[in-house]
């Protein structure tokens, strides 16, 4: 995300892009634009990220670094977001 960008978020959106790579809002504009999403349903979309996360991770491609392990942590961040807001009865 440009600097000049950043810089004009709210201090909570800020926390979301350290968190997930975007805003919540933008996650969730992507998440019910996806065709996964509507023909498969959340739960499935979540274990796709997970999936891309494991290969993220898999030294099978060199060794992690600091970037690629990042990108996987939002990942799984992004699939807990997913499986918390659309899977979990949120009433407690």
């Amino acid at each position: 995300m440009a600097t000049a960008i950043y810089e004009a978020l709210t201090e909570t959106e800020k926390r979301e892009v350290r968190c997930y790579g975007c805003t919540e809002a933008q996650m969730r504009e992507a998440v019910e634009k996806s065709m996964t999403f509507r023909f498969s349903g959340a739960g499935m979309m979540a274990m796709s990220i997970l999936s891309d996360s494991q290969e993220m991770i898999s030294t099978e491609y060199g060794e992690v670094d600091y970037m690629r392990a990042e990108d996987a942590r939002q990942a799984i961040n992004r699939a807990k977001w997913i499986i918390s807001t659309y899977c979990m009865d949120n009433n407690g």
